[in-house]
């Protein structure tokens, strides 16, 4: 029996019509988010001032004080606000319609506490070019991209695993910033503090490769800790698909190539300091990966050329593969 089940042309059908209408509203989304939060007109003293705000609370600056130019700047910001918001509202009713179709069609899918965070990530553009998504989490685009449903293989868990990727030094908060504007019950877990977790106790933790430890900001939070098999999971060609989440939204999962991740996963199956429950499902992701790459996913080539690039300590995960599908 082959691990992937194919979907069926109603379920693809599905995946298209939600990654289609998904690109649609993120791209008004992240067009919102470019502009400022607001713009008011503010009376203090006897002046009036342009004020941009910041936040729900009001917080902003003066822009100067009121004038023709102020004036033209302020009617153009509000006409542009309403034209997106209309935008991302229509194509918002659209998505859902699509998201709530693709969940009702038993497709694979990742937890509702993983949506807002990944939504809120790529609306802030930070899917694929800061961070990735290396978790559990990620076999749900695996198995999209192979387009069918793994055969008896765990696909989710309530935790959340994230990879720093930036190639370029940030100097603010972006990953903090990010995960308070989801859920400002996140805090810092000071025992781990590479692990955030909220009132709920749905945990995020961020990871990095020691090549890239130093271009996280040096304020920003969770604290990951560098981990040399990090590296693995940076070369390739990465995964890119929108995935349903359990409560009928979508959310857009960037993943390492998976090649790597399968690999890599079959080294932390073999790891004995590892939980050894997390053990068991390390290995049988891997090995399903490995076994859905040769079966349907012919553009990730598995063959001695990719081999050549791999690190020794990957070397024999890769030949006992090839040794089980000789």
């Amino acid at each position: 029996m082959t691990i992937i089940k194919p979907f069926t042309a109603e379920q693809e059908r599905s995946l298209i019509n939600m990654r289609q209408r998904y690109d649609a509203w993120i791209e008004a989304e992240r067009e919102l988010f470019a502009i400022p939060y607001d713009l008011r007109r503010k009376k203090i003293g006897e002046h009036e001032y342009l004020y941009e705000i910041f936040d729900r609370s009001g917080n902003g600056r003066s822009l100067g004080p009121w004038d023709e130019e102020k004036q033209a700047r302020f009617e153009q910001y509000k006409t542009a606000k309403v034209a997106l918001k209309e935008r991302r509202d229509g194509a918002r009713d659209a998505l859902g319609e699509s998201s709530r179709i693709a969940r009702a069609l038993r497709l694979p899918m990742i937890s509702a506490d993983a949506g807002p965070i990944l939504r809120e990530a790529d609306r802030r553009s930070l899917l694929g070019s800061h961070l990735l998504v290396i978790g559990t989490n990620a076999m749900a685009a695996y198995a999209l991209e192979a387009a069918g449903t793994f055969r008896d293989v765990p696909d989710e868990t309530e935790d959340f695993d994230l990879a720093w990727t930036a190639d370029e030094p940030e100097d603010c908060t972006l990953v903090w910033d990010m995960l308070k504007a989801v859920d400002p019950t996140f805090t810092v877990n000071t025992e781990r503090e590479f692990q955030a977790r909220n009132a709920k106790a749905y945990e995020v933790e961020l990871l990095v490769a020691p090549s890239l430890a130093n271009t996280l900001g040096g304020t920003d939070r969770p604290r990951p800790v560098a981990l040399p098999e990090q590296e693995w999971l940076l070369p390739g060609r990465r995964v890119d698909q929108v995935v349903p989440c359990r409560d009928g939204t979508p959310a857009r999962i960037v993943a390492p190539d998976p090649r790597w991740f399968a690999l890599h996963k079959l080294w932390l199956g073999a790891q004995t300091k590892r939980n050894p429950l997390k053990r068991r499902k390390d290995t049988i992701q891997g090995n399903a990966l490995l076994d859905a790459i040769a079966e349907v996913m012919p553009h990730y080539d598995l063959g001695g050329a990719f081999s050549t690039t791999l690190p020794d300590e990957l070397m024999p995960y890769w030949h006992d593969w090839q040794r089980r599908n000789a």
